[in-house]
């Protein structure tokens, strides 16, 4: 063949005879993207991704099928180009239904992978699943044992009977103390200063370590752990089972600097000074008051102060009576830890009904299986003292109004109305807020929060990010901040690295399911959580949840509906879509819905994901030599089918492994598929 000489992008290359431009441009390492094109078959040129421009030409040109010629000038990255390709994408995209990532994944504030962890226990691989929890959030143990699984609330096994247990397989994989080692990454030289110690504190400081950067943490209490620690009682988190974690981030090279407040010790602005980098993560550690006549008395506690004091100084509540004020998860261990330190009665005060409280349904029915008395539409209007102390609370009795603009009831009062109760103690855990000692230059809320940029974590100072319960919507749960944090170190190592702070949320391909779609699911009820007696765990600290065993967490993981695309982190289409910034929901009307079919021998076939490449007919007739595959119907209902005899089907699997988009993919007996990176 005849040599020829071109130029692609300005740049004069070689090619030979017969090559297209597209063999041309790759042999020369000049990236052409295309969906309809593999070397094992012959061109065709139906995705139209692969389009460029020739200097001369007014239209523009399939790469995949044009062949290279002497003297051309070809241009592949051109406005035109890039609207092309756009607009062939959201064409594609706008027929192409599916899920690219698990609704559970999604609901995750940290972005875990549960669909693939689940999976992953499911087939007794725990050591990978413990891995791949670690990638992106270093605290399995402990949220496995306190989250409230967002994840759950949006998982679709709920359309059949109930959802995956996701938390408790969290917890069951780290509890299986696989063999993991946190490495650090190369050392770079820069420093940064974490202030809090707590969920978000310590995320961030695994994830700059892995970055390879020098981390100090520094914390106003004794050790390190924050609201894991001083804020949860060890009866739903052991303190063995999250200073190992600690340890673990510990043995990366984490400094950790206790009993250092800033503020008071250490202020912020030498540790700007001192440091490349800071991340505030100092939670919110001020209890909401009560606002009412009397909180100012010997016996009235913040919920968070409360909890606090039992792991420094063990207080005794035998005889005593304690109201509790709050219904979030705080008043409900608030109100459990009370009846284990010997309280005579502990009653627990909401304004609203019990179906409303915020706190875990769980939570309730343990704190009432251990005799905590609910007193239900009651608000507290005085803290009644005598001699300096509480004696008693005067509560308002409540009822629900006239819904609102968003149809929920408010409480008022039923004029007139009140109770009092006699109790000795009132612990109010109504909310929580941030302390701004020493943080005085930074830019705080109206609410009194940080301000910091909702998707850089950057503050108002240079170099200076804040995450977690202290930030702008104030309190949440952890993992909320553990998402933030691990995002955050990111981006503070992008500042390091003096990179343009920018994000973009990718574009994800999702669905809605209703009931009617998993009609024949075979129904499999939701594991139980082993747990003690409420007569044997009322009178101490010990854990209640025993955790699964394997045989219960292999089962319990198998009953996940797999809800992820499986091809995600291969899939060309969801890779080229966000390369492109796609906006398909443009091109509105008809959009197929069809069945999931089990038709080609050894593959699973997704005709909605179809973008009709034509690779899998090309592959089946030109290597296998099979001809199955075929093209049925004409137009927008045409439809990749087994057209042949399928008894011609040599099972090998050529026509899913050249699919770019996941509408085949192989099966694996016996075992969950998985979509996982770099697999």
């Amino acid at each position: 063949m005849s040599e020829i000489r071109l130029t692609i992008n300005g740049r004069e290359v070689t090619g030979k005879e017969g090559q297209t431009i597209l063999e041309v441009a790759r042999a020369h390492g000049i990236g052409i993207p295309t969906l309809c094109h593999d070397e094992q078959v012959e061109m065709v040129g139906s995705c139209g991704i692969c389009v460029v421009e020739a200097e001369g030409s007014p239209r523009l040109l399939r790469s995949c099928s044009i062949m290279a010629a002497n003297g051309m000038a070809i241009h592949t990255d051109t406005e035109r180009i890039r609207q092309s390709r756009k607009t062939t994408l959201e064409l594609l995209l706008s027929d192409h239904t599916g899920d690219c990532r698990a609704p559970c994944t999604l609901a995750c504030p940290a972005q875990t992978d549960c669909q693939g962890y689940v999976g992953l226990v499911a087939n007794g691989e725990y050591e990978k699943a413990y891995k791949l929890i670690m990638e992106k959030m270093p605290l399995p143990a402990s949220i496995g044992r306190v989250c409230p699984h967002p994840c759950e609330d949006a998982c679709r096994r709920e359309l059949v009977e109930e959802p995956v247990s996701i938390m408790a397989l969290k917890q069951f994989i780290a509890d299986q103390n696989p063999a993991f080692t946190a490495k650090a990454g190369p050392a770079t030289g820069k420093k940064t200063a974490i202030i809090g110690g707590g969920p978000g504190g310590l995320t961030a400081a695994y994830f700059l370590r892995a970055h390879g950067h020098g981390v100090t943490v520094f914390d106003a209490m004794p050790q390190m752990g924050g609201m894991l620690r001083y804020g949860i009682p060890e009866y739903r988190l052991p303190k063995a089972v999250l200073q190992k974690e600690i340890d673990l981030i510990g043995s990366m090279g984490t400094e950790y600097r206790n009993n250092v407040k800033i503020g008071r010790e250490l202020s912020l602005d030498s540790l700007r000074k001192d440091y490349d980098a800071v991340i505030i993560a100092a939670g919110a550690w001020t209890s909401v008051s009560l606002r009412c006549p009397g909180e100012e008395l010997d016996g009235v506690l913040g919920g968070i102060d409360f909890l606090r004091e039992i792991d420094l100084n063990d207080p005794v509540f035998k005889g005593h009576k304690v109201a509790v004020v709050g219904g979030g998860n705080t008043a409900m261990d608030a109100c459990r830890t009370a009846v284990r330190l010997g309280a005579d009665a502990v009653y627990n005060i909401y304004r609203r009904t019990k179906n409303e409280m915020p706190a875990e349904e769980i939570e309730i029915t343990e704190a009432e299986e251990e005799g905590v008395i609910f007193k239900n539409l009651t608000n507290p209007i005085e803290v009644i003292g005598e001699n300096g102390k509480v004696k008693a609370v005067r509560l308002q009795i409540m009822e629900l109004g006239e819904p609102d603009a968003s149809g929920r009831r408010s409480p008022v009062a039923i004029p007139g109305k009140e109770e009092t109760i006699e109790v000795d103690f009132v612990i109010v855990a109504i909310g929580q807020k941030l302390n701004p000692l020493g943080l005085e230059d930074v830019t705080l809320t109206k609410w009194g929060t940080i301000a910091a940029d909702e998707h850089t974590y950057l503050t108002n100072l240079d170099g200076v990010f804040a995450i977690g319960d202290a930030t702008n919507d104030g309190a949440g749960i952890a993992i909320t901040a553990i998402g933030e944090a691990k995002r955050a170190a990111d981006m503070a190592d992008r500042y390091l690295n003096g990179e343009t702070l920018t994000t973009q949320a990718p574009y994800l391909v999702k669905t809605d399911k209703t009931a009617e779609d998993f009609a024949g699911t075979e129904r499999s009820s939701r594991a139980k959580m082993p747990h003690r007696s409420p007569s044997e765990r009322r009178g101490d600290f010990g854990e209640i949840n025993l955790g699964f065993s394997e045989e219960e967490a292999k089962r319990e993981a198998s009953r996940c509906l797999e809800c992820g695309c499986l091809d995600y982190f291969d899939c060309k289409l969801i890779d080229y879509a966000n390369q492109y910034a796609v906006q398909p929901e443009k091109y509105t009307g008809k959009v197929h819905c069809r069945a999931v079919e089990d038709d080609i021998p050894g593959v699973t076939r997704n005709p909605d994901k179809c973008i009709l490449c034509g690779l899998c007919v090309r592959v089946c007739d030109e290597v296998a030599e099979a001809g199955v595959l075929g093209f049925v119907n004409r137009g927008f209902d045409t439809v990749v089918l087994p057209a042949g005899n399928c008894e011609e089907c040599g099972d090998c699997g050529k026509c899913a492994d050249i699919c770019p988009t996941g509408a085949l993919i192989l099966k694996t007996p016996g075992k969950k598929q998985i979509p996982l990176q770099n697999q």
